[in-house]
């Protein structure tokens, strides 16, 4: 099909003025729900907002693998060992997929990595936390890949057309995730005394923290509503909080194994479950840097990048061989 948008492609231009033919075409394909492209004209704001999105969601999926990592060589059999090697392997790939949506907004994969690495960017506050027993790997699948299933299929619709398209296979992944998060906990809470016990107690620990993956409350977001303007998000925090406490509640009861919540209640009004409410501060305080393995975590990661430096100068080293050589062919 023949694209008839008129031509503005001035990636380049990042005006905000709302007057301009550009802002007028911008404010159309929102309007008409349609998929904002590389190509396009859009707002530096909306730029801005979008690398910080992605290349945030990005950091979360590379961090993500490292206390999941940290049981490969654990795992209780070889099913669960390639299994978890499996998912490790696909946050890697979600990294990549979503790397690569930020770059076509003019920030390259270099830049994002400096960033993380500096700590001017910020990961999910969620992979702060340690997985301390095998149970803690189940808990990561259900609770916390849950709620990124819950955050992330209504971003599919998102308005900027790479990272939306990147979240519908990252979603169809994340929905194995939590399948082996759900049955490693299955497993557990049916198993001894001992194992139940354990089970429980990653679910304790990690269940307060996912539910903060959502970001703070809609009253002190200061970015969630103008992100929900641009149709970057579909729902507000809150809401997207509400649907994941819904959904966990039956699941909970179906692996018997109770949600650390004395205030959580279903209320007929309003057909929802009341929650009660959570711990902000050490949200803040993880975001900080203060959790308690933000400094493991990063230090892992600077480590690992500085070990791969020979690998990217030999890939660089013979991608600039062969684009040589294919310059020489042509030319003979």
């Amino acid at each position: 099909m023949t694209d008839t948008r008129p031509d503005l492609r001035s990636v380049e231009q990042p005006s905000d003025a709302p007057d301009t033919e550009a802002q007028a075409h911008f404010d159309a394909l929102l309007a008409a729900d349609e998929r904002i492209e590389p190509r396009d004209w859009m707002p530096a704001k909306y730029r801005k907002t979008l690398v910080r999105q992605i290349s945030q969601h990005a950091h979360s999926e590379i961090i993500g693998m490292q206390p999941e990592g940290a049981w490969i060589s654990r795992a209780p059999s070889l099913k669960r060992k390639s299994i978890l090697i499996a998912k490790v392997q696909d946050e890697a790939g979600h990294g990549l997929y979503l790397y690569s949506a930020a770059e076509t907004l003019g920030t390259t994969r270099e830049e994002m990595n400096e960033q993380l690495m500096s700590g001017k960017a910020k990961y999910s506050s969620i992979f702060n936390y340690p997985a301390l027993t095998w149970a803690d790997v189940g808990a990561i699948g259900w609770l916390v890949d849950g709620a990124a299933i819950c955050n992330q299929v209504p971003l599919c619709r998102c308005s900027y057309g790479p990272y939306g398209r990147a979240m519908v296979r990252v979603c169809k992944e994340e929905s194995f995730h939590q399948r082996q998060g759900w049955e490693i906990l299955h497993a557990l809470s049916n198993g001894t005394p001992e194992q139940k016990a354990m089970a429980q107690d990653a679910v304790n620990r990690y269940y307060g923290p996912a539910l903060q993956m959502f970001g703070p409350p809609d009253a002190d977001s200061p970015n969630s509503q103008q992100s929900m303007a641009w149709k970057i998000k579909r729902f507000s925090n809150d809401e997207l909080r509400q649907r994941f406490v819904d959904m966990m509640v039956p699941q909970a009861e179906a692996l018997g194994l109770t949600l650390p919540d004395p205030d959580l209640a279903w209320n007929e009004a309003r057909g929802h479950y009341d929650y009660g409410d959570l711990d902000w501060d050490e949200l803040k305080a993880v975001i900080a840097g203060n959790g308690p393995c933000n400094t493991q975590r990063m230090a892992h990661k600077i480590k690992a990048h500085e070990d791969g430096a020979w690998v990217r100068e030999a890939a660089a080293a013979y991608a600039r061989r062969h684009t040589s050589t294919d310059a020489t062919l042509k030319h003979a």
